[in-house]
């Protein structure tokens, strides 16, 4: 019987992927084997050794210590791309919103007062404060062409705007659907330059906070519009509000409110809104417990954001060795040597590394149990971060 910890409300959808008569689940639970969170802070939990996994109905996973759980051996799941329609159709929401001033006329009109020819008469006098402009024709940057951007900028296309994407690690699965009539930039300065809306589509690491800077904004042609559904601070709010002052930024839209930018008048904040739909929570919950109990019950790996995918079918016979390690040489040696000499034989392996770590696979044909010495010999390898058994 696995445990699994919740520690946010996750769609029953997706607990449902996880048989009751194998899974015991509660949001209290001792000893968990996994943790499936949402948005729950992760980084002063004390979380006990028996927890193997932890699954992200998300796709950012800034809320839990990766690194921490990296070096105890932990696999880190998240659900990239099952969010991504309802972020699209937020970004989509975003550029009609700041285009046509929808947010401050709708204020405008909701202030009116007096009998309805006194309304109709103030509005036909204050329609003109809310010119905007149309989307064909104009040209969107994406930065970032993961789930999220490659449907944005289909979208786009769709929509008869001109797109730019830029992506230096973009996947060859995510470049057969991207549409052929993006144009690729070669930096994030030549697609700002390019851009009169650029939206950002990348996660929140050292290397891409304040992203889009002060620098990068006045390469942006005067009148653009900048569109942050991503993660706080990938954006310089300081830089933006100059801009918007100085009349360079036609606007800014955003899902993260901040006292520095959630009353500018050019500014449109949301909260945090880009994932929240029933389908999305749906679809994450789902593609994050299937990735945990295939996990648990097979030691496959997918999804993960410490560790490397690694997939390797069930020969249906023997027991499986699932191996966290430090990625450093002659490690599958040791590991062989270690099942040689107690005269196991190896009937399929497989290993894969992710910079400083790896992970291994071992299928081995025994008769019940591996020798509880061999396993602690596995264990005591220098690097070793985790071995687990699956029978």
């Amino acid at each position: 019987m696995f445990k699994i910890q919740t520690l946010n409300n996750i769609s029953v959808k997706g607990l449902d992927r996880l048989p009751r008569e194998r899974y015991e689940i509660a949001s209290e639970i001792g000893h968990p084997d996994a943790i499936l969170v949402r948005s729950a802070k992760m980084h002063d939990m004390v979380l006990p050794d028996t927890v193997l996994a932890i699954g992200r109905a998300g796709a950012g996973v800034n809320n839990i210590p990766v690194e921490a759980m990296t070096r105890r051996g932990v696999v880190v799941f998240n659900a990239p791309g099952a969010n991504a329609n309802a972020v699209k159709e937020m970004v989509l929401a975003g550029m009609l919103l700041a285009a046509r001033n929808i947010p401050q006329a709708w204020d405008f009109a909701r202030r009116q007062q007096g009998d309805d020819a006194a309304i109709d008469k103030a509005v036909e006098a204050g329609k003109k404060n809310f010119v905007g402009f149309e989307l064909p024709g104009r040209t969107l940057g994406v930065i970032g062409l993961g789930a999220i951007g490659v449907l944005v900028a289909n979208a786009a296309r769709a929509l008869g705007m001109n797109v730019i994407g830029y992506d230096p690690q973009i996947t060859v699965a995510r470049a057969w659907q991207l549409s052929s009539e993006v144009q690729q930039a070669h930096s994030v300065d030549e697609l700002m330059a390019s851009s009169q809306l650029v939206t950002v589509h990348v996660p929140l690491t050292d290397a891409t906070r304040h992203l889009i800077n002060a620098d990068r904004i006045r390469l942006l042609r005067k009148g653009g519009v900048i569109l942050n559904f991503s993660r706080s601070g990938i954006v310089d709010d300081q830089a933006v509000v100059e801009a918007l002052d100085a009349g360079h930024l036609w606007a800014y839209v955003c899902d993260f409110p901040r006292n520095l930018t959630k009353d500018h008048p050019r500014v449109i904040t949301l909260p945090h809104l880009g994932a929240s739909t029933e389908e999305a929570e749906e679809n994450c919950a789902v593609m994050v417990a299937d990735q945990v109990r295939d996990f648990l019950e097979n030691g496959n790996i997918r999804n993960s954001v410490n560790f490397p995918e690694v997939v390797m079918p069930r020969s249906g016979k023997g027991v499986r060795l699932a191996i966290a390690n430090s990625n450093v040489p002659n490690m599958l040696g040791q590991i062989s040597a270690a099942l040689g000499e107690a005269e196991v034989n190896i009937d399929d392996m497989i290993n894969k590394s992710r910079g400083d770590v790896a992970y291994t696979l071992v299928d081995v044909d025994v008769d019940g149990q591996l020798p509880d010495a061999t396993v602690q010999r596995i264990r005591q390898i220098e690097g070793v971060l985790s071995v687990r058994v699956i029978s």
